[in-house]
């Protein structure tokens, strides 16, 4: 069984949120993190894995992921520091 992704990404300075789909994590960050992502995760150098979440399948995924993008940035924020206090770039453990 294949399993679906949300995740959210962020750049080095913390300065905005990138929320995305996939059913290979490990995959597509490493594809933000060699800038060959979204344009728009491109443009503000959006590599920094500080969220994810794991679903059975992808409608799960994507529903939840468009559940995030309608939240407050503050909420998102709040969401990212109840699973990963010190902002750690996730890459390595996935």
């Amino acid at each position: 069984m294949k399993h679906s992704y949300v995740y959210i990404l962020t750049n080095k300075l913390r300065e905005s949120l990138y929320i995305g789909v996939t059913s290979d994590l490990k995959q597509r960050v490493l594809k933000h993190k060699q800038n060959k992502g979204s344009f728009f995760s491109r443009k503000n150098r959006l590599s920094v894995l500080l969220y994810f979440e794991k679903f059975p399948e992808a409608h799960q995924a994507i529903g939840r992921k468009k559940i995030l993008k309608n939240w407050h940035e503050e909420w998102k924020w709040n969401l990212i520091k109840s699973q990963n206090p010190n902002y750690k770039d996730l890459f390595e453990d996935i």
